[in-house]
């Protein structure tokens, strides 16, 4: 698994404070709603030059991270 934690950033006045991709606009989020939509790697890249693939590797696993920590307060 890819460590996150150098990519995704967290800022309190960007995006509401919602975790992004190296401090830009782009929320894990939005990376999330375009893969769910249908959208492929490729074509999100195509879409926004600035995200590699290792961002998007990497709001996939903060995505993961997080629900695991979900699931273990939850148990």
């Amino acid at each position: 698994m890819i460590d996150y934690k150098q990519i995704i950033t967290i800022e309190p006045g960007k995006r509401g404070g919602k975790p992004t991709i190296r401090g830009m606009r782009i929320s894990v989020n939005d990376i999330l709603s375009w893969l769910a939509s249908g959208m492929s790697i490729p074509d999100i890249i195509a879409d926004f030059d600035e995200l590699t693939q290792e961002d998007i590797f990497a709001a996939l696993s903060y995505a993961a991270d997080r629900e695991n920590k979900i699931y273990q307060i939850a148990v």
